[in-house]
């Protein structure tokens, strides 16, 4: 006669830990590729394809569009993977960053580092055979100078803002390249609108964490109290000042008055931000000019979209 198996309650408690260590295994691989970061990477990758594109929407090339988005979102996981690598001892230093999973110990470093590895290069791979040698081209010179130039100069230099800032306004360049095979001056302007915005966002973040990124070893701000505000201000307002009338250049080179009044109020609400905290220096008023540059540069974005139409 036979016998029914018996389950024990230790068989019955296996099954969902094993579900649950495999979720957070997955999370944690997810985290490592920023997607908080990337969202802000595929709107503006999607904007300069977009506006290069001389189609109307019946005729849109969608499946390039996907092709370049994907290719773009795998090389930028796979940057922000191996960043986290390279910086796994310092990340677990800071509040802000010791419960990431390589800084916490999570994670093996090695699959890590071989997880990065192979998203850039098939997404490099994948750009360069489904959209354009171009962006393919432009998508490796970011990773590149993001991960061996950027990323070791912000233990050296104050400066390594600035030279960040050169990787991080690539996206709507590798979304023209996709879209039309080459650089205009309207590529340059989406380049230099990112290129600004990036020096307010990060002087929010540098301030609100500046006793973190010391305790790191990061020379994000000078140590000098004086030095160090006088920078902050100087990165804060001068981009914005070159930023406020290139946003409006789309508005003022054709007809699209709407996309000029929209603009300004998004402009006036970010310099609102930058003011208070410029002149009062607290940590809420970083977190507010923080919160003011996440929702501008995407409504920024869009609006360009719709302007033109």
């Amino acid at each position: 006669m036979a016998t029914k198996p018996i389950v024990t309650r230790l068989d019955v408690s296996i099954a969902p830990r094993a579900r649950f260590a495999s979720s957070t295994l997955l999370a944690d691989y997810w985290a490592l590729t920023k997607p908080e970061v990337n969202f802000l990477i595929l709107i503006t990758t999607f904007a300069g394809f977009y506006l290069a594109c001389a189609n109307e929407w019946r005729d849109f090339p969608w499946w390039r569009s996907i092709n370049v988005l994907l290719g773009t979102l795998l090389v930028a996981s796979g940057t922000g993977t191996l960043n986290q690598y390279l910086e796994r001892g310092f990340d677990a230093q800071m509040r802000r960053t010791s419960r990431r999973p390589l800084a916490a110990g999570r994670l093996n470093p090695a699959a890590v580092l071989w997880f990065g590895l192979a998203l850039l290069v098939v997404g490099s791979v994948y750009l360069a055979v489904a959209v354009n040698v171009l962006a393919s081209l432009l998508a490796i010179a970011t990773l590149l100078s993001y991960l061996f130039v950027y990323t070791p100069l912000k233990r050296k230099t104050p400066l390594c803002t600035l030279v960040g800032a050169f990787p991080g306004a690539m996206p709507p360049l590798i979304g023209w390249a996709a879209a039309s095979g080459k650089l205009n001056f309207q590529a340059w302007t989406l380049y230099a609108m990112l290129f600004l915005w990036q020096f307010p966002h990060f002087m929010a973040i540098a301030w609100m964490y500046r006793e973190d990124y010391a305790r790191a070893g990061y020379l994000v701000l000078p140590p000098d109290d004086y030095v160090r505000v006088r920078l902050v201000n100087l990165q804060t307002a001068l981009p914005l000042l070159a930023l406020v009338p290139l946003s409006l250049l789309p508005g003022l080179m054709g007809d699209a008055k709407v996309y000029l009044i929209e603009a300004s109020l998004l402009d006036a609400g970010f310099v609102y931000c930058a003011v208070q905290f410029v002149l009062g220096k607290s940590n809420s008023a970083a977190r507010r000019l923080l919160a003011a540059s996440i929702i501008y540069l995407p409504a920024l974005f869009v609006l360009m979209l719709l302007a033109r139409g």
